[in-house]
């Protein structure tokens, strides 16, 4: 792991933005092959999956966004906690506007039930849309704290950044199993919904190199980027991923994967970061 933190911090911060969002775009359409090798998968597995992408995000949202965003900002008290909570509320309400006017579909809901604008897009095409309002603020942290590490802002380290793109990874997995399965028990072939399932995360190395790219540029502004993908992630948590794990009798199975996927962004963070 030493070896792969060290081969990060020889090169580009741009470039390492990069790789690390490619990273976990591949790791969704990992999640999204599998629709080759099975042709459906058991809700209670499928909820317990949901669970730990929204354990992974809510740890990696204060593990590696939000307590570095606070360490790095001046002054005491109350004041050292503004930043931080401009940019939370801000990501939060930008998410929230997509989510008002973005027509899109959760998991396991019926066409009747898309929310955003009104439009007779294809339940398809509304259910990728869902899934991509996940990955615009996970490419963006990973590559708001890849640019703040390169600037050598306190707080960001190229160690949080690996880690936090190994556990966005980690979660990513499931998200592409979570699209490609629900397309397939639709009729879709296995190559489309395989195809559609990674499509979700492409947004992710855009959104990686952006985010680097604008910390770079203006420094100053890293702890409220790095605030404002933990407010985006929390919104994403608690207005769809934990929703759509409670439909159904695996409610608990759904709880212990938040749990699991909590633990193992603390740890990742912890010992990486």
């Amino acid at each position: 792991m030493n070896s792969l933190i060290s081969f990060f911090e020889e090169i580009d911060p741009i470039t390492g933005a990069l790789i690390a969002t490619v990273f976990t775009w591949l790791m969704t359409a990992a999640g999204a092959s599998l629709v080759f090798f099975f042709k459906d998968l058991q809700r209670k597995a499928l909820d317990g999956m949901l669970g730990f992408t929204g354990g992974v995000m809510i740890a990696a949202s204060f593990w590696s966004l939000l307590a570095p965003a606070i360490e790095m900002s001046e002054g005491e008290g109350f004041r050292k906690a503004i930043p931080a909570a401009i940019g939370f509320l801000t990501g939060a309400l930008f998410l929230y506007f997509l989510d008002k006017y973005l027509p899109h579909l959760h998991i396991n809901f019926k066409r009747e039930e898309a929310e955003g604008i009104e439009t007779n897009w294809h339940k398809t095409t509304l259910l990728v849309l869902a899934i991509t309002l996940h990955n615009i603020p996970e490419g963006l942290a990973v590559g708001v704290l890849f640019g703040g590490a390169a600037a050598g802002l306190e707080g960001a380290s190229i160690g949080a950044a690996v880690a936090l793109a190994i556990g966005i990874g980690i979660q990513n997995f499931p998200e592409g199993i979570a699209v490609s399965m629900p397309l397939r028990r639709q009729g879709v072939s296995r190559r489309k919904s395989a195809w559609y399932g990674q499509l979700s995360a492409i947004v992710e190395p855009i959104a990686g190199v952006l985010g680097a790219l604008l910390v770079i540029q203006i420094e100053p502004i890293l702890p409220y980027a790095l605030a404002f993908a933990a407010g985006a992630m929390i919104y994403v948590v608690v207005e769809e991923v934990i929703p759509e794990t409670q439909r159904d009798k695996y409610t608990d199975i759904a709880t212990l994967g938040l749990i699991a996927g909590f633990i193992v962004m603390m740890l990742l963070d912890v010992g990486l970061g």
